[in-house]
């Protein structure tokens, strides 16, 4: 499986993503860390890579996503945006509708029963 495929794969299978530096409890860089605060306050659980415990994602995640830097939220698929987006929807209050919406729509998906 190549990386972009990893990618895709991880993009698709979860609703809410959060490509940072580190992880939700340990943020490595501010950016990371204030992006993670403005998700966790909306209330809903959220999936993340650590892209420096993966240098292969780190370096071909800019590319696929024509975004150049850390942390990238994706929810249902579409990247959202990095750290100074997520952080403006989340004072707008943006940023929970999305989420909340995100995470029901999972929730909706994972009590369907599968035929």
């Amino acid at each position: 499986m190549s990386v972009v495929d990893v990618i895709k794969e991880q993009i698709e299978s979860n609703a809410i993503l959060l490509y940072m530096k580190g992880t939700p409890r340990f943020p490595q860089c501010g950016f990371s860390s204030r992006a993670t605060e403005a998700l966790m306050a909306c209330g809903e659980r959220f999936a993340f890579v650590n892209i420096l415990e993966h240098p292969d994602i780190r370096a071909e995640l800019p590319n696929y996503a024509n975004w150049p830097t850390f942390p990238q939220l994706w929810i249902n698929g579409e990247l959202v945006g990095g750290c100074d987006i997520i952080c403006e929807m989340g004072a707008t209050g943006e940023l929970e509708t999305l989420v909340k919406a995100a995470a029901a729509a999972a929730g909706a998906e994972e009590e369907q029963p599968q035929a």
